[in-house]
Protein backbone atom coordinates (compact mmCIF):
# COMPACT_ATOMS: atom_id res chain seq x y z
CA UNK A 1 0.00 0.00 0.00
CA UNK A 2 2.80 2.47 0.86
CA UNK A 3 4.47 1.74 -2.49
CA UNK A 4 1.18 2.47 -4.26
CA UNK A 5 0.76 5.81 -2.42
CA UNK A 6 4.31 6.92 -3.23
CA UNK A 7 3.83 6.30 -6.95
CA UNK A 8 0.80 8.58 -7.19
CA UNK A 9 1.02 12.01 -8.80
CA UNK A 10 0.71 14.43 -5.88
CA UNK A 11 -1.42 17.56 -6.13
CA UNK A 12 -1.89 20.52 -3.78
CA UNK A 13 -5.29 22.20 -4.06
CA UNK A 14 -5.51 25.92 -3.21
CA UNK A 15 -8.91 27.63 -3.31
CA UNK A 16 -10.69 29.77 -0.73
CA UNK A 17 -14.11 28.21 -1.30
CA UNK A 18 -14.59 24.80 0.41
CA UNK A 19 -17.36 23.54 -1.94
CA UNK A 20 -15.08 24.12 -4.93
CA UNK A 21 -12.24 22.25 -3.23
CA UNK A 22 -14.58 19.33 -2.48
CA UNK A 23 -15.78 19.18 -6.08
CA UNK A 24 -12.24 19.29 -7.50
CA UNK A 25 -10.99 16.68 -5.05
CA UNK A 26 -13.88 14.36 -5.94
CA UNK A 27 -13.03 14.63 -9.66
CA UNK A 28 -9.32 14.01 -9.06
CA UNK A 29 -9.85 11.06 -6.75
CA UNK A 30 -11.72 9.17 -9.48
CA UNK A 31 -8.34 8.76 -11.17
CA UNK A 32 -6.29 6.07 -9.39
CA UNK A 33 -2.85 7.57 -10.06
CA UNK A 34 -3.71 11.09 -8.80
CA UNK A 35 -3.77 12.14 -5.16
CA UNK A 36 -4.70 15.43 -3.48
CA UNK A 37 -2.24 15.53 -0.59
CA UNK A 38 -3.19 18.93 0.76
CA UNK A 39 -5.75 21.72 0.67
CA UNK A 40 -5.18 25.38 1.48
CA UNK A 41 -7.62 28.30 1.53
CA UNK A 42 -5.14 30.98 0.40
CA UNK A 43 -1.69 31.33 -1.08
CA UNK A 44 0.19 32.42 2.03
CA UNK A 45 1.09 28.93 3.26
CA UNK A 46 1.99 27.31 -0.06
CA UNK A 47 5.77 27.55 0.32
CA UNK A 48 5.62 26.27 3.88
CA UNK A 49 3.48 23.34 2.73
CA UNK A 50 5.80 22.51 -0.19
CA UNK A 51 8.86 22.43 2.08
CA UNK A 52 7.23 19.63 4.08
CA UNK A 53 5.18 17.88 1.39
CA UNK A 54 6.66 17.77 -2.14
CA UNK A 55 4.07 17.78 -4.92
CA UNK A 56 4.20 17.63 -8.69
CA UNK A 57 1.34 20.07 -9.27
CA UNK A 58 -0.49 22.95 -7.60
CA UNK A 59 -4.07 23.75 -8.61
CA UNK A 60 -4.42 27.40 -7.77
CA UNK A 61 -7.32 29.84 -7.70
CA UNK A 62 -6.57 33.38 -8.91
CA UNK A 63 -8.86 35.33 -6.58
CA UNK A 64 -8.17 34.56 -2.93
CA UNK A 65 -7.88 36.68 0.19
CA UNK A 66 -4.46 37.62 1.61
CA UNK A 67 -2.34 36.18 -1.22
CA UNK A 68 -3.86 35.59 -4.63
CA UNK A 69 -2.97 33.10 -7.30
CA UNK A 70 -0.71 35.28 -9.43
CA UNK A 71 1.66 36.18 -6.60
CA UNK A 72 1.50 32.61 -5.29
CA UNK A 73 2.43 31.35 -8.78
CA UNK A 74 5.42 33.68 -8.88
CA UNK A 75 6.63 32.48 -5.48
CA UNK A 76 6.16 28.79 -6.21
CA UNK A 77 7.97 28.97 -9.56
CA UNK A 78 10.85 30.92 -8.01
CA UNK A 79 11.35 28.36 -5.22
CA UNK A 80 10.07 25.16 -6.89
CA UNK A 81 10.49 25.57 -10.66
CA UNK A 82 9.74 21.88 -11.28
CA UNK A 83 6.23 22.14 -9.81
CA UNK A 84 3.51 22.45 -12.44
CA UNK A 85 0.85 25.12 -11.83
CA UNK A 86 -2.69 24.95 -13.14
CA UNK A 87 -4.62 28.18 -12.57
CA UNK A 88 -8.34 27.73 -11.88
CA UNK A 89 -10.55 30.77 -12.18
CA UNK A 90 -13.84 32.37 -13.08
CA UNK A 91 -12.00 35.15 -14.96
CA UNK A 92 -12.32 34.82 -18.72
CA UNK A 93 -9.82 37.55 -19.68
CA UNK A 94 -6.91 37.20 -22.09
CA UNK A 95 -4.83 39.50 -19.85
CA UNK A 96 -5.23 37.01 -16.99
CA UNK A 97 -4.17 34.11 -19.19
CA UNK A 98 -1.13 36.04 -20.42
CA UNK A 99 -0.14 37.01 -16.88
CA UNK A 100 -0.52 33.46 -15.55
CA UNK A 101 1.66 32.05 -18.34
CA UNK A 102 4.24 34.82 -17.93
CA UNK A 103 4.52 34.00 -14.21
CA UNK A 104 5.13 30.34 -14.97
CA UNK A 105 1.76 28.62 -14.88
CA UNK A 106 1.34 26.01 -17.61
CA UNK A 107 -2.45 25.81 -17.46
CA UNK A 108 -5.45 28.11 -17.22
CA UNK A 109 -8.79 26.44 -16.53
CA UNK A 110 -12.14 28.18 -16.19
CA UNK A 111 -14.09 26.85 -13.24
CA UNK A 112 -17.20 26.62 -15.39
CA UNK A 113 -15.37 23.95 -17.43
CA UNK A 114 -13.93 22.12 -14.42
CA UNK A 115 -16.12 19.02 -14.63
CA UNK A 116 -15.38 18.46 -18.34
CA UNK A 117 -11.77 19.65 -18.60
CA UNK A 118 -9.97 19.22 -15.25
CA UNK A 119 -8.53 15.76 -15.88
CA UNK A 120 -7.56 16.71 -19.44
CA UNK A 121 -5.76 19.81 -18.11
CA UNK A 122 -3.88 17.80 -15.48
CA UNK A 123 -2.87 15.22 -18.10
CA UNK A 124 -1.57 17.92 -20.47
CA UNK A 125 0.63 19.46 -17.77
CA UNK A 126 1.88 16.05 -16.61
CA UNK A 127 3.04 15.36 -20.16
CA UNK A 128 4.98 18.63 -20.27
CA UNK A 129 2.41 20.56 -22.27
CA UNK A 130 0.13 23.47 -21.57
CA UNK A 131 -3.63 23.73 -21.27
CA UNK A 132 -5.87 26.75 -21.84
CA UNK A 133 -9.62 26.38 -21.36
CA UNK A 134 -11.37 26.04 -24.71
CA UNK A 135 -13.58 29.03 -23.92
CA UNK A 136 -10.59 31.38 -23.44
CA UNK A 137 -8.13 30.01 -25.98
CA UNK A 138 -10.00 31.74 -28.79
CA UNK A 139 -9.76 35.19 -27.23
CA UNK A 140 -7.69 37.69 -29.15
Amino acid sequence: MAQEESSKYKILLVDDYPPVRRMIKAIIEKTPDLQVIGELSDGRRILEFLRKHPVQMVLLDVSMPRLGGFEATRRVKKNYPEVQILIMTIHNYKEYVDRALYLGAKGYLLKEEMDEELLRAIAALRQGGTFISPRVSGLS
